[in-house]
């Protein structure tokens, strides 16, 4: 996950699908991403860096484990102030809570919420 923790910020973005592997070498090609294996206890996911530098730019996650529910769409992470705040505001505003909230580790957590036209992100709270 990236540094940017300030609220309204963009932090991350993953590709959760059932075969990361295949994905990951895809993208590698196209895009020039170079595939860092992620310990998940037991397989992989993958930070994808830029080329010369190591920093990773997203991440291609399988569908198991905590994210074995996630949709197959490149999910955006956006950085709220409070989770809990801001989940009843997609409930007041007509959109709804599909996964979560979920811990991310200590002082962090996401849930993954579709907007009132259907689209789906995720929000990220972190704490300090």
């Amino acid at each position: 996950m990236s540094q940017k923790t300030a609220a309204g910020t963009m932090a991350w973005v993953d590709l959760t699908v059932p075969d990361a592997e295949t994905i990951k070498d895809f993208y590698a090609r196209v895009v020039g991403w170079v595939p860092e294996p992620v310990d998940m206890g037991g397989y992989s996911d993958f930070n994808m860096t830029v080329p010369g530098t190591g920093t990773p730019a997203a991440g291609i996650c399988h569908a198991r484990g905590v994210n074995a529910d996630m949709p197959p769409v490149w999910m955006v992470y956006l950085v709220v102030k409070s989770l809990e705040v801001s989940l009843a505001s997609v409930r007041e505003g007509g959109g709804a809570v599909l996964a979560g909230p979920k811990s991310m580790g200590p002082g962090s957590a996401y849930a993954v919420i579709r907007d009132p036209a259907g689209a789906v992100a995720a929000l990220y709270q972190v704490d300090g």
